[in-house]
């Protein structure tokens, strides 16, 4: 028979039916304040952990691999939020192609995918053929509520096979992701990979096109 140790002035052991008639009511079992406070951190303690889980669970695969170098990117990137520090800088509202005409200035956008902005391209960083995280070949920037523009993205950029001059003839990688043509001929044929480290997008951190942006 299943018998409890309790203390009733003097130690003792009782039989559980006993111990029910000497109360006179269904027997409770109690927990003492320490052993109360313990489950209670317990509980707690569980709650936090699946509550950091859930938060995990929940960012996207970019937040989890490369957020260092990401933070490197905004780090990078960060003296560009006024227009005027990227053109100081060497940045042009578009660019000039092989045959001498300046292509991609106006605000990009997609019928329903949302938009992109107006695109800042350095002719040197251009020129190189060569991709750098911390040196991307365009800067991004979104129309604001004031019509201001704003630092949004950063964009790396390669000249493909079929850019107009020719440039590499395979998808460089930048961050550890393989740039993807997004306009072939008689489009640029750039290669290219975006970063909205400046403008959230829904869409995902590396998709070109940002639901948030909008070009009207």
């Amino acid at each position: 028979m299943l018998r409890l140790a309790i203390s009733l002035g003097s130690r003792s052991e009782l039989g559980l039916s006993d111990l029910q008639r000497f109360l006179n009511f269904p027997l409770v079992f109690l927990v003492s304040s320490r052993q109360t406070k313990e489950i209670s951190m317990r509980r707690k303690t569980a709650a936090i952990g699946a509550a950091i889980a859930m938060a995990m669970a929940a960012l996207p695969a970019s937040a989890g691999n490369g957020g260092d170098d990401l933070a490197q990117v905004r780090s990078a990137t960060a003296r560009f939020h006024q227009v005027e520090a990227a053109t100081e800088a060497g940045y042009e509202l578009g660019w000039v192609n092989g045959s001498g005409d300046r292509i991609i200035t106006g605000c990009i956008a997609h019928p329903t995918a949302g938009a992109m902005g107006y695109h800042y391209f350095h002719p040197e960083l251009m020129a190189d053929n060569d991709v750098n995280a911390l040196e991307p070949e365009a800067l991004v920037y979104a129309p604001g509520p004031d019509g201001r523009l704003q630092l949004a993205a950063v964009e790396w950029v390669a000249l493909g096979p079929d850019s107009n001059p020719p440039g590499v003839s395979e998808p460089p990688s930048v961050l550890g992701m393989e740039m993807h043509i997004l306009v072939p001929p008689p489009g640029p044929a750039f290669y290219i990979l975006h970063a909205w480290v400046w403008k959230h997008n829904p869409s995902g951190m590396f998709q070109d096109w940002n639901p948030n942006v909008n070009c009207d």
